[in-house]
């Protein structure tokens, strides 16, 4: 076991599929996926089946493929709800066409201060990153030295970067996270952790 510990894991952060609804700020509303967006996650995934874990949101448009993906490869799931993406508040629902319509300038302000031009009862950002931070060190500490797949949302893999990159919160929407594409971290014993890939593999 302490021979474990002191392995390497790697983590690989898939975000969904395109869901029903098209583009919007969705957070918890609990879109399924569409059929393309069922068709980019298995592509996304293709040929891939070393996975030792599979962790994922609670939310259907992560947690159904992550089941269907643990059935067909054999790989154990866990669902953890401190992966579901954040809480958007007044915004859930809404495309930024509508919310333009509704306060031009509105959704540049948040992306430009996420921290003091949050969105009516969204949840707060420092609340959302300490939640995702603790459910990253969970996956690290319960499965030290596998290759582990966590099936998540934007926000939840910029949260993670940002923690693991020491970035302030304030600029981690200058992160893009395309649908169904992978970000695949490791931990490093020199430097802590170590970031691999981002966007695809």
């Amino acid at each position: 076991m302490a021979e474990q510990a002191r392995s390497e894991t790697t983590v690989d952060l898939l975000r969904h599929g395109e869901p029903v609804g098209g583009n919007r700020y969705r957070g918890q509303l609990d879109d399924p996926l569409s059929e393309r967006g069922w068709e980019q996650m298995w592509r996304a995934v293709e040929g891939r089946t070393d996975w030792q874990q599979i962790v994922t949101s609670p939310l259907q448009r992560c947690r159904a493929f992550a089941t269907a993906l643990g059935e067909r490869a054999d790989i154990p799931v866990r669902v953890d709800p401190r992966f579901a993406e954040v809480g958007f508040g007044s915004w859930e629902g809404r495309s930024r066409t509508e919310l333009e319509r509704l306060d031009p300038g509105q959704v540049s302000r948040f992306l430009t201060d996420p921290v003091g031009q949050r969105p009516l009862g969204a949840e707060p950002l420092d609340d959302f990153i300490g939640r995702v931070s603790s459910g990253f060190a969970g996956v690290l500490e319960h499965h030290a030295g596998q290759s582990v797949l966590l099936v998540a949302h934007a926000g939840v893999i910029r949260a993670v970067l940002s923690t693991i990159l020491a970035m302030p919160p304030g600029v981690m929407y200058r992160i893009h996270v395309a649908n169904a594409a992978i970000t695949r971290v490791r931990t490093d014993r020199q430097r802590g952790y170590a970031l691999l890939a981002h966007g695809s593999l």
